[in-house]
């Protein structure tokens, strides 16, 4: 049995009580912070609320070698996978479900809170606005992705906002909202083709925990802001509803 949980935003204390109850319950409990992580929390921490010893896998171990560790676990034990945020929400997850049902391997889904939903929470955007979402990554052999760009150009022309999650890397740390602009801006200088000309920006910081920063401004203005610590997220609206500008004023700072 592979039971797949998500830990929620913050800390230790995010989980639900049925999450809570399964790891307890299970034999032997894996956890991944790659894709996500609580801020709030250290392993310790996870390992004193939840009452078990948590095995820490790799990016490797996950998506290339799961066969060597949690799937065999899975095949004759109770044995549950803890993720940030909900466990369902990165692709890689979805891999290691079916891969687990294709080896006869019984799962289940415990969710978690999702900055794929809190965003709304935190800005007051509306969550039926928003488009398709990526994945600002730190430049590869100094090659910054325009994958992007394009997905903000195709949302903008259906009216759309678009989720932009920043890359954590293991030697680069957690990519800052301030860093994500950057990236964009060079897309735009090289391409010219005004998708940013004058661009709202509304960006995270730690939602979920008790003192989360948004701020939402021009992208010009918005890279030189001091959001804090990790984890950072950014949005860059389409046209904004009435209710939308209203509330990113008096939960964002907004002044247009």
């Amino acid at each position: 049995m592979l039971t797949f949980i998500g830990l929620g935003l913050w800390d230790e204390k995010d989980i639900s009580l049925k999450g809570l109850e399964a790891i307890k319950k299970a034999d032997v409990a894996y956890a991944e912070f790659y894709t996500s992580r609580l801020m709030g929390a250290t392993l310790e921490k996870l390992e004193a609320l939840y009452g078990k010893p948590i095995k820490v896998l790799d990016r490797e171990d996950v998506e290339q070698h799961p066969e060597d560790s949690i799937l065999k676990d899975a095949v004759d034990k109770d044995v549950v996978f803890l993720t940030g945020g909900d466990a369902m929400v990165a692709t890689t997850h979805v891999d290691l479900r079916l891969r687990a049902q294709k080896m006869g391997i019984q799962t289940a889904v415990i969710h978690g809170a999702s900055i794929a939903s809190a965003v709304c929470g935190v800005t007051g955007l509306q969550n039926y606005r928003f488009g398709k979402s990526a994945t600002i990554a730190f430049p590869y052999r100094s090659i910054v992705s325009e994958t992007p760009y394009d997905t903000i150009k195709m949302n903008k022309a259906n009216g759309l906002h678009t989720l932009l999650f920043l890359d954590i890397d293991k030697a680069q740390g957690y990519m800052t909202i301030n860093k994500g602009i950057e990236l964009l801006l060079l897309v735009e200088e090289r391409r010219k083709e005004g998708v940013l000309r004058d661009a709202l920006g509304v960006g995270v910081a730690r939602a979920g925990s008790p003192e989360p920063c948004v701020k939402a401004a021009r992208l010009d203005s918005l890279k030189s802001y001091d959001f804090g610590g990790p984890l950072h997220i950014l949005v860059i609206p389409a046209e904004l509803h009435f209710l939308e500008e209203e509330a990113l004023e008096a939960l964002a700072g907004l002044r247009l």
